[in-house]
């Protein structure tokens, strides 16, 4: 007995540790994934650019998927148990979360495309919408990928052929652009025997990867190009990339016009097209634009930008040294020059926000360090007032007027898209002409689907049951003498059928966790099938070994597995509702605190004596100094103390308020709501972390079952006998 207790204490205090450990490590990620997230808020890197992720966190249940499988670096993180956006303009478009999600919780579309007028209005094949005819493909379509602009080329190819006639002196298909989009455009029609050619306006093929510094790494994702193969590789340098595509123009004596651009596209009475560029004109059923998206370079407006020191795009650091080189813009394109030229330049890098809100993680975490190191001058939230020969004007935040001795100025601030030239096209970007996207509000959890799945297989178990009711009614020491026992006894014919089927579906039901695994390599079929697989194999496994015991499990190994695998079967369905429940409870109130604050920002710009900012300080600091707390104890101090620094608090600001009666009332009140939300979401949490216990028994029954369900079948391969164990 006293061996017992000894053992079973050492066993219960190193659980409790190893638990108070993983909490402590959740709670620190949880915090640092709300401060990203906040920060991101502030600095705009939360609003998305072009495709973004949608979450429904009625049915996210938080395994992770989508957090692994995004290439980029922090666009998603896990807060209160399900995932959420953080860096939204980070996202790529990739799609590589929705494609992950085992409950179809994710959706990547396009940011405010209800309102945007810069996307055009194309139908599911890629055409335009009211002009019949001409397909996009490429960035032009807000979808920057080189894998996606491939699909998009060829996808064109493929539907201009359908619309090719034998016309003499007819082209079936004109390609405006040699970039990726129209390259492969242009291979795929090559493979269909389509008669085409392609035009474009740059001297050489690429696009806008031809326009890339030098040995900048272009992601592409293993990618099938027509009639060349695939290109397995993740990540190419731009020389490498261009290498290949110049093979490729090359290898397939592609026809390209190179140094011509498009002037206008018109449409004859007959419905063709006909494309005009200096060289004269090409009549034609189909046009591919694949044009890319930054049109012209933006420009800063401002006096000197005339000047041939002033340029838009950078090929080859190794050009410039021993310079004063100013750098205007904050996105990948502006860091990654200021990058390359740093080692060799005097390199000030001006940027009109407060912080960088749109990087790549890499590039984020180098520019970070070279910041650091001081490789580089950075000035945030500066302005270009004047571009001198010998030097530049700035306006700087909290510094006024500044002027810098400066040899070259860098504009990379993106580009004006290419919108004239599509709507001179008969291209439209009226949002009320582009197809409506999938719905993006809440659909549900997924219950109605698992209980009518269940109640189906249910219902035909019973049917077979019922059909031979007078088998399955027999006491058990009567069956023998029943004509349909060695058929349908748990060691012959059907009942031993429905054993080996139960096994089969509990090993299939098992893989789940190996292809949810991030390091594992099995990745057969998308993670949304395998997931609706776990759940169907569990139901299906379960009714397979109720027949098997012939509707009499008993206390035997078998019928203690068939008891495990029950549990299971309710353990999981139970957690799968708490998963997406108590979480999403707990991420609500973590809006609602974000809207409060967004609220009380707009109250630091009113009356301009600094009460807005005393108030936003004092918040902010009560609720970091209560909001979490490890132990139980620390929970019901933080609970009590916190309402006593909440009325301390209430009352000093009332007291700075002054005269203005209705600030001070908005103050305190938007102070008390914070205080609150932040309250509620703390103990939300602390809700999950106790439910995602259910999680560890639902793993721990699953571990039983699979101990006894294996014991079962050695001693029924041993003995011969199954029905002696169930």
């Amino acid at each position: 007995m006293s061996w017992t207790l000894l053992i079973g204490l050492v066993v219960v205090l190193g659980v409790a540790l190893f638990l108070t450990l993983v909490r402590r490590v959740e709670l620190r990620a949880l915090r640092e994934n709300l401060e990203a997230r906040r920060l991101a808020v502030r600095t705009g890197a939360a609003r998305p650019q072009l495709m973004h992720p949608v979450i429904d966190h009625s049915r996210c249940m938080g395994c992770g998927s989508c957090v692994e499988a995004c290439p980029e670096d922090d666009v998603l993180a896990l807060v209160h148990g399900q995932a959420v956006v953080v860096h939204g303009a980070r996202c790529e478009g990739i799609s590589a979360c929705e494609r992950e999600c085992p409950v179809g919780a994710i959706t990547v579309t396009l940011a405010d495309a209800d309102t945007r007028r810069d996307v055009p209005a194309l139908d599911e094949k890629g055409e335009a919408v009211g002009a019949p005819g001409i397909f996009l493909a490429g960035e032009v379509t807000a979808r920057a990928l080189v894998r996606v602009a491939v699909e998009q080329g060829t996808a064109a190819a493929a539907a201009a052929a359908r619309r090719a006639d034998e016309t003499p002196g007819l082209l079936d298909l004109v390609i405006v652009g040699a970039g990726p989009a129209g390259l492969s455009c242009a291979l795929e029609a090559q493979r269909l025997g389509l008669r085409f050619i392609v035009l474009e306006s740059e001297d050489r093929i690429g696009g806008t990867v031809a326009r890339y510094p030098r040995n900048k790494l272009i992601l592409t994702r293993p990618l099938e190009l027509p009639l060349y193969g695939r290109i397995t590789r993740e990540e190419l340098p731009k020389e490498e990339l261009m290498a290949i595509w110049e093979e490729i123009a090359a290898r397939y004596d592609l026809p390209l016009h190179l140094g011509e651009p498009l002037e206008s596209i018109e449409r004859t009475s007959g419905g063709d097209l006909i494309v005009w560029s200096p060289a004269g004109s090409y009549q034609t059923r189909s046009v591919c634009l694949a044009v890319g998206r930054r049109g012209t370079p933006r420009r800063l407006g401002v006096p000197g930008e005339e000047l041939p020191k002033v340029t838009y795009g950078l090929q080859d650091a190794r050009e410039v040294q021993g310079r004063s080189v100013l750098i205007v813009g904050g996105g990948d394109s502006a860091v990654e020059a200021a990058l390359a030229l740093a080692p060799h330049n005097r390199v000030t890098l001006s940027y009109r926000r407060e912080a960088f809100f749109r990087l790549r993680g890499r590039n984020q975490e180098r520019i970070d360090r070279a910041l650091a190191q001081g490789a580089l001058t950075f000035l945030a939230e500066s302005v270009v007032r004047a571009i001198h020969p010998e030097r530049v004007e700035l306006a700087v935040a909290g510094r006024g007027e500044v002027s810098l001795p400066n040899d070259l100025v860098l504009v990379l601030i993106g580009g004006t898209p290419p919108t004239d030239l599509l709507q001179a096209a008969g291209v439209s970007c009226d949002p009320a002409l582009r197809p409506a996207l999938r719905p993006t509000e809440e659909q549900g959890n997924g219950l109605v689907r698992a209980l009518a799945a269940a109640l189906a297989l249910s219902l035909l178990a019973l049917g077979w049951v019922l059909a031979h009711y007078d088998y399955y009614s027999l006491p058990l020491a009567r069956r023998p003498a029943h004509p349909l026992h060695d058929s349908l006894r748990p060691g012959q014919g059907f009942g031993l059928a429905m054993g080996i089927s139960a096994c089969v579906l509990i090993a299939i039901n098992l893989l789940y966790l190996a292809r949810r695994s991030p390091r594992s390599r099995l990745r057969l079929g998308s993670l949304r099938a395998w997931m609706s697989s776990h759940v169907t194999t569990g139901i299906l496994a379960v009714l397979c070994a109720l027949l098997h015991a012939s509707m009499a499990p008993r206390d035997t190994l078998g019928g203690h597995a068939f008891w495990a695998l029950a549990a299971l079967l309710f353990t999981g369905a139970v957690g799968r509702y708490f998963y997406a429940w108590v979480p999403r409870a707990a991420n609500g109130r973590e809006l609602e605190l974000e809207e409060v604050r967004a609220r009380l920002g707009e109250l630091t710009h009113e009356g301009g004596d600094g009460f807005g900012e005393r108030v936003q300080e004092e918040v902010e600091a009560l609720v970091a100094r209560r909001r979490w707390q490890g132990s139980f104890l620390g929970r019901v101090r933080a609970l009590l103390a916190g309402e006593r620094d909440l009325w301390r608090t209430l009352a000093r600001l009332r007291a700075e308020g002054g005269e203005d009666a209705a600030r001070v009332q908005t103050a305190t009140r938007l102070a008390r709501q914070a205080y609150r939300a932040a309250t509620q979401a703390g103990h939300a949490e602390e809700l999950r972390a106790v439910l995602a216990s259910w999680r560890w028994l639902h793993r721990w029954v699953a571990v039983l079952m699979v101990v006894l369900l294996t014991l079962h079948v050695i001693y029924a391969l041993a003995y011969g006998a199954p029905e002696a164990l169930l």
